[in-house]
């Protein structure tokens, strides 16, 4: 099987069953670890559902990166231009992104813009160009992530994303719950080198934290603008002061994301 990214030799790595059914290959990037499935047959099937069960962490994500990408786009861009947030789903991430001030839109083909209807591209005149385009957990659904990614690149010069970068050991990919096996819409895997092939590959910049938020753009910053400014020390100990107060006073609970998720994943399994 020929790689996605770059077209070169690939090597079988192993086989996952995938939806609890169908016994599917996963292949390496001989050139830069990228891994990607065999042809995917069953996203059909996999889609049936366009945002999964397990996808639990929708809710808290868009809420954490809509504070994220404001402070980026305040500091780097033109905030006062428009944005698009490309397979947005059900358009939170627009909604959230709309009010903090941010002129955002939303496109999916797949999914109704529930929560920020009349914004979508389609409210929009044709050949708009964006300031930046977002694509949050999009990446890694993609059976031919060069093609897709140029698509998107029409629209803006800059591209915000995430995908989470794949552990160094194969043994831990093995078990990486990111694979999500159960729902069978994950086909496409990145390392951070097959991140930066395909930028220079299309003439881009790329930035990155290293584990999941990632951009390419044409501008060339000073610095990684990616990469979280280490706070200083009094600012530090001082957050940890009012978290600690906090917690008397309030007391100290825990979140039930991950436990949710495995309770969840487990009833999918069975």
């Amino acid at each position: 099987m020929r790689s996605k990214i770059t077209g070169g030799e690939t090597s079988l790595l192993f086989t996952k069953t995938v939806l609890n059914k169908y016994e599917v290959k996963y292949y390496k990037c001989n050139e830069t670890g990228f891994i990607q499935t065999e042809e995917p047959f069953w996203l059909e099937e996999a889609y049936a559902s366009v945002i999964t069960k397990l996808d639990i962490g929708l809710a808290s994500r868009n809420i954490y990166l809509a504070d994220r990408a404001s402070k980026l786009l305040i500091k780097n861009f033109k905030h006062e231009g428009l944005f698009l947030d490309y397979a947005g789903g059900y358009g939170l991430f627009t909604r959230l992104m709309r009010d903090k001030g941010f002129n955002f839109y939303n496109t999916d083909k797949y999914c109704p813009n529930l929560f920020a209807e009349h914004f979508s591209l389609a409210d929009l005149p044709a050949e708009t160009n964006f300031e930046l385009i977002t694509a949050f957990e999009v990446l890694e659904h993609l059976p031919d992530p060069v093609e897709e990614i140029k698509n998107m690149l029409k629209l803006s010069d800059n591209l915000l994303f995430t995908t989470e970068i794949q552990p160094e050991k194969i043994a831990d990919f093995k078990e990486w719950a990111y694979l999500s096996l159960e729902t069978g819409q994950h086909i496409s895997f990145y390392t951070t080198s097959s991140l930066a092939y395909i930028a220079q590959h299309l003439g881009y910049n790329f930035y990155s934290d290293g584990k999941f938020l990632h951009m390419f753009s044409k501008q060339q910053f000073s610095h990684d603008i990616l990469v979280p400014v280490r706070e200083s020390f009094l600012l530090r100990k001082a957050k940890k002061f009012v978290k600690n107060t906090e917690e008397k006073i309030y007391g100290k609970t825990k979140g039930l994301l991950m436990t949710d998720w495995q309770y969840i994943k487990d009833k999918l399994n069975k």
